[in-house]
């Protein structure tokens, strides 16, 4: 059985006791850093950085030697498996991601193949063994995956968009064809997360970024049902322990009793969402993860620790909150900020869990 020095993460996701809220941030390992600028550097661009098992490695330690935080989550891309699958998946330099071959047709949907883990995903799979190994039972490791629906906008859309168009048409027009889509994405999804577990992941995130564009029925038949798909098809204990697993829909406070009903562990919220609103609505089920915007952090030290204590009250007494960002850090932030952060989570939750 594997142990962990600090465990508080995985007991919080799984509502068990914790002597203080755990707290992690969403792309912690990245670009706010002045270590990680330097080891991308080094890779010469990004995915070779993800396709390097000892410099993914780097870059998902780097935030621990700064802050105290609870968790490392894997250093990779929502988007390996569509890269996997041959859409030619490339990043100009202060650009988005761009598909040279997105998705159009169905014949295009038909061709797609299912990406193996361990072959043409493998580098991925070296990455988390590497992390496991480094990171020598201090904190939990997290693996993750964009979610089908959010992977969909970035194929059909050919890259970043902010009025999805052309995949909204897809889904008005040629259901079908998004729903075979999806439905391969979920597969490929599941195999990609279930091998992170064997590789050493000890909880997985699905991280769908785009599903609060979506109209109600829409976000239930095109995004969560896919989502549910997952959660049913992954290894939910290895090495003896529990995998938690959290959905977190960027803009999905809407559906939240919803969520809570897939089965999975835990739900992140981003800051539009009111935790102790939240926790009353399904905090008997499963934890919350988040909330506070990352723009927070660009405040002083009083302001950021007044949000903390608000979001702290906010939840209340007890387990089932990781404390964490709404959405990811952003790459400007005065570097002293996570550290101001961190320790007054930490500070000011141990009352809670008394």
């Amino acid at each position: 059985m594997a142990t962990l020095k600090n465990d508080r993460y995985i007991k919080a996701l799984l509502r068990e006791p914790v002597d203080m809220t755990p707290v992690w941030m969403m792309r912690q390992a990245g670009r706010y850093l002045p270590e990680y600028k330097a080891t991308r550097a080094e890779a010469g661009d990004f995915m070779s950085l993800c396709r390097n098992a000892d410099l993914a490695c780097e870059v998902t330690l780097q935030p621990l030697r700064r802050y105290d935080l609870d968790a490392a989550i894997l250093f990779s891309d929502i988007l390996t498996i569509p890269d996997a699958m041959g859409l030619g998946l490339s990043f100009g330099v202060g650009e988005g991601p761009k598909f040279a071959h997105p998705i159009e047709t169905k014949t295009a949907v038909e061709n797609l193949p299912i990406p193996d883990p361990e072959v043409e995903l493998q580098y991925v799979m070296n990455a988390v063994r590497t992390i496991r190994r480094e990171l020598n039972g201090e904190v939990p490791l997290i693996g993750f995956s964009g979610s089908p629906w959010t992977l969909a906008t970035y194929m059909v859309e050919g890259g970043s968009s902010k009025a999805f168009t052309k995949i909204k048409k897809m889904m008005y027009s040629d259901p079908k064809v998004l729903h075979q889509l999806l439905d391969k994405l979920a597969y490929s999804v599941s195999l990609y997360l279930n091998a992170q577990i064997k590789a050493g992941a000890q909880s997985v995130m699905i991280f769908d970024t785009w599903g609060g564009v979506l109209g109600h029925r829409e976000y239930l038949d095109f995004s969560l049902q896919y989502m549910h798909k997952i959660v049913d098809n992954l290894i939910r204990e290895n090495e003896g322990n529990k995998v938690p697993v959290t959905l977190f829909t960027k803009g999905g406070g809407l559906w939240l009793e919803a969520i809570a009903d897939t089965g999975c562990d835990a739900i992140g919220l981003d800051w539009t969402v009111n935790l102790a609103d939240a926790k009353a609505r399904v905090g008997h089920k499963v934890a919350l993860q988040g909330n506070m915007d990352p723009s927070v952090l660009y405040a002083p030290a009083e302001r950021i620790e007044q949000e903390v204590k608000q979001i702290l009250a906010d939840f209340g007494k007890g387990s089932g909150h990781v404390f964490n960002l709404g959405h990811g850090i952003h790459q400007d932030v005065p570097e002293n900020s996570p550290h101001i952060f961190v320790e007054a989570i930490h500070q000011y939750s141990q009352p809670y869990h008394k």
